[in-house]
This record gives structure tokens, C-alpha cells and sequence, in this order.
């Protein structure tokens, strides 16, 4: 009796969306159909309900590390008119 543990070896795709996986391990082996994956649409409202939050807190994290920077003298911006 050959003990078989199959692990994945390969992925077949095939034009019709679905996904076979190769199953070899000890003396056997197979294809096998994987389950069709859930499509998940992600609209214009979903991707701005996400980055705006974010790009929110990068500009209050940057904002706030700025003011720090310029209390400690670290960088001070220089107003520099070569305008003459």
C-alpha cells in the first residue's frame, strides 16, 4: 500500500476561467478542478471610501513630522528670492 500525500505541483488554465491543479506527491498524482474563484468588483465608491482615509492620514503623519523637524531646527525652510 503507497502512502499519497498530494501537494500542488502545477496550475492549468484553461480559456473558460477554470483552474486545474496538479495533486503529486509519493506514487501518485492527478488533476484535479479547483473551485471557480468569486469575482469581486470593486467600483469607484469602494476605492475612494478606502484611499481617501489613508491618503488623509499620510498628510496629517507628514504635516505633524514636518512642524516636529522645523521645532527641533532640524530643516527650516529657507525662503531663498532669485528673482532679481
Amino acid at each position: 500500500m503507497s502512502h499519497c500525500t498530494p501537494r500542488v505541483q502545477d496550475y492549468l488554465y484553461q480559456p473558460n476561467g477554470r483552474i486545474y491543479a496538479l495533486l503529486a506527491g509519493g506514487r501518485c498524482s492527478f488533476w484535479t478542478s479547483l473551485p471557480k474563484m468569486p469575482n469581486t468588483s470593486f467600483g469607484l465608491i469602494r476605492m475612494t471610501i478606502v484611499v481617501v482615509p489613508f491618503l488623509y492620514v499620510g498628510t496629517l503623519i507628514s504635516k505633524n513630522f514636518a512642524a516636529l523637524l522645523e521645532e527641533h531646527d532640524i530643516f527650516v525652510p529657507e525662503d531663498d528670492d532669485d528673482d532679481d
